[in-house]
């Protein structure tokens, strides 16, 4: 009889908040939560703790706990989850869980690097998960998963899985009630990296770029800052925002001493088996409490000719990168410019999907289409040194890539946007959006104000 690759648990059903709450009690809680229920992209949660190794890129050199490991950050990853190495099996079977900082670019392409750093994150951070509880909303159902890794040995590793099984159970089965999220007590004092004025030249310098030939269009993003007081909960904070921009893709992770809380709408990439699925975000108007009107401005931003430009270039941009990677002939575009909506915000959302050529395998994808062509532009580098070059400081996780890598090979990754990342001191927010030759420097700011807005809202009182 063949050993399992997995041992399993069938768990009464908890609310995922309820669940996070409870494995927050085991270091580096991993959160990836459909806070917006959805049939396919916001069905199944999951949540992970207590990892058994921890993966680190920075100032260009890889680590595991803390030991250095040769190669670039995609070599040096693939061999750290290489022991690991499982069969594909449904659903998500325990494997690296993290963040690609937007910075990890400069390390896989040819491209400026930006003046100022603040050094809050990583390049990459990935924390190595044994035991893993998937949360299906559809079906009502919770299920722990093990694979008694790091053990490879068949009998100790079982007996961990086993253990680890045990030890999450009892952790979510408990009795008491799970306190209410404090209310802050007042809103922090955000500072930006830009004026209004500041801004809107920013906006006239991109569509200079593009007259000359340049680009055809560049995502551009203020930078928030605020000091946040001592006793600051990151996590009730995520309960907050999860409230009021709820999102398919949110995300809530404990890195170190790094916390990031998500509400992403944007999927970067997907592997299942070997089909690949991005969906780009271009277009974005915000939302009225007036049915009427709010059904008005989203058919407006589907007939919009700017916004309309905007998503019909990255997704050619998208269709290029997937090609590199890709089988011949196997990159298509389902939908083209479709409507999806969100609590506070329309958005024009366009799917593109393709089969991952023979010989690849995830960590491949991800270093050739790394960072998303959604925000950033095109031609992607050139794109990039020219967004360098006009926000002067490292973008660190904004825009770069949150998700998790299956050992069995499965891939699932958001774009880290609507996110905010604190250090226990200063909380960062950035938000910004595609410039091209029909862009009115006005609209766009208030459009980086209408993106962050939501996200400012679960910092209020």
């Amino acid at each position: 009889m063949a050993r399992p690759q997995t041992w399993t648990r069938e768990i009464p059903f908890v609310d995922p908040v309820a669940a996070a709450m409870r494995l927050r009690r085991l270091p580096g809680l991993a959160f990836l939560d459909s806070a917006m229920r959805h049939d396919t992209l916001g069905r199944v949660s999951i949540l992970a703790a207590d990892p058994f190794a921890r993966f680190r890129f920075r100032d260009g050199r890889a680590s595991l706990d803390g030991h250095p490991v040769p190669g670039g950050p995609i070599a040096a990853l693939r061999a750290c989850l290489a022991p690991y190495r499982l069969d594909a099996e449904a659903g998500f079977p325990g494997g690296a869980i993290g963040y690609l900082a937007y910075d990890l670019g400069q390390a896989l392409e040819r491209v400026a690097v930006p003046p100022r750093r603040a050094g809050l994150t990583d390049d990459a951070a990935f924390d190595l998960h044994d035991t893993v509880l998937a949360v299906d909303h559809a079906a009502g159902t919770c299920r722990l998963v093990a694979t008694g890794f790091p053990e490879t040995d068949p009998a100790r590793r079982g007996a961990r899985a086993q253990a680890r099984l045990a030890r999450f159970a009892d952790l979510l089965d408990a009795h008491e009630p799970d306190p209410a999220a404090p209310p802050p007590t007042e809103p922090p004092a955000w500072r930006s990296n830009f004026s209004r004025d500041r801004y809107e030249a920013a906006v006239r310098t991109v569509k200079d770029y593009i007259r000359a030939g340049d680009i055809y269009q560049a995502n551009i993003a203020q930078r928030f800052t605020a000091a946040l007081p001592r006793d600051f909960d990151p996590f009730a904070f995520y309960r907050r925002l999860r409230e009021t921009n709820p999102a398919t893709f949110g995300a809530y992770l404990e890195c170190d001493g790094l916390r990031i809380a998500s509400s992403s709408p944007e999927r970067f990439l997907k592997l299942d088996g070997r089909q690949v699925e991005t969906r780009p975000i271009k277009g974005t108007v915000a939302r009225s409490p007036d049915p009427a009107e709010d059904a008005a401005r989203a058919a407006r931003l589907l007939a919009d000719p700017k916004e309309r430009a905007e998503n019909t270039m990255i997704v050619d941009l998208l269709r290029n990168d997937l090609s590199r990677v890709c089988a011949p002939g196997s990159v298509h575009v389902p939908v083209l410019c479709g409507l999806e909506s969100y609590a506070g915000i329309h958005h024009l959302v366009s799917v593109v999907t393709g089969t991952l050529r023979q010989g690849l395998d995830g960590l491949d994808l991800l270093e050739k289409t790394f960072p998303g062509g959604s925000i950033t532009g095109a031609p992607k580098l050139r794109a990039m040194d020219i967004i360098t070059e006009i926000e002067g400081d490292a973008r660190e996780l904004y825009c770069g890539a949150i998700g998790r890598i299956g050992f069995d090979g499965s891939l699932d990754t958001a774009i880290a946007i609507r996110t905010v990342f604190m250090d226990g001191a200063t909380a960062v927010l950035q938000a910004g959006g595609g410039v091209t030759l029909l862009s009115d420097p006005t609209a766009e700011y208030d459009e980086t104000l209408t993106k962050a807005a939501r996200v400012f809202q679960a910092f209020e009182p």
